[in-house]
């Protein structure tokens, strides 16, 4: 069971956590489990097609409700707040980075960035500001006014990393982020979250790709909704 101990909040803290989906026959995608993930951790999840991998990142993300336990982001139980709530947390809390960049085509790389802060009314000057810083951020100051199909499926892929950093989140969860790139391209995609990650941030990546599973200072496995961890030392990079 998770202890509690002085210190700052942990970002996730499942509690006796499950996930049973409902028949006829109902299915457990996750048996119940323990999770303790503090601030500016870099954390894989493992494991095989249908393992659970998608079920846990839905109930991370805030997108399914688990049936039984208790979580926990950065000291919310989110199972006590309503719909509109649970959409704000989201929004504030959680970046989500996909294998799809799921850029919109006839906005600019700036203006996909802005719009992940068109319902938090925050100013068009401020939301230009913030787009632009963050888009710096992951090298790509230079290509700001670019359209999607005016970049490289690596550059798209940061612009969708720029998005989900806009906010200022306290997690980064992301969903086989490399999967659709080549595997130089994917090998800078994993050198910017591994930058990331000395700046602070949070983050947690799912994936099947062993190449992605290496960047990880700690790594989880998830097999038929069980998830255990394998500890192994990490010689970080220079």
């Amino acid at each position: 069971m998770t202890t509690p101990h002085d210190g700052p909040l942990p970002v996730i803290s499942l509690e006796d956590l499950g996930l049973t989906y409902p028949g006829p026959p109902p299915v457990t995608a996750l048996h119940p489990l323990e999770l303790r993930i503090e601030k500016g951790e870099f954390v894989i999840v493992v494991g095989p097609s249908g393992s659970g991998k998608s079920s846990l990142l839905n109930v991370l993300g805030l997108l399914d409700n688990p049936t039984r336990g208790v979580y926990r982001l950065n000291g919310v139980d989110t199972s006590t707040v309503d719909d509109t709530r649970r959409a704000a947390l989201r929004g504030r809390e959680i970046g989500f980075v996909f294998q799809a960049f799921h850029l919109l085509p006839h906005r600019t790389a700036q203006e996909n960035v802005e719009l992940a802060m068109v319902y938090q009314r925050i100013p068009r000057r401020i939301r230009r500001q913030r787009a632009a810083a963050v888009l710096a951020r992951v090298g790509l100051a230079d290509r700001a006014h670019a359209m999607p199909t005016q970049l490289s499926g690596g550059q798209r892929q940061r612009v969708a990393i720029a998005r989900a950093l806009v906010a200022e989140p306290a997690l980064l969860l992301c969903d086989e982020p490399t999967g659709n790139l080549d595997s130089e391209t994917a090998a800078s995609i994993l050198d910017l979250l591994d930058r990331l990650h000395a700046e602070g941030m949070t983050i947690l990546v799912i994936t099947h790709d062993r190449h992605v599973a290496e960047r990880g200072r700690r790594t989880l496995t998830i097999r038929d909704g069980v998830l255990s961890e394998s500890a192994r030392a990490h010689v970080a990079a220079p």
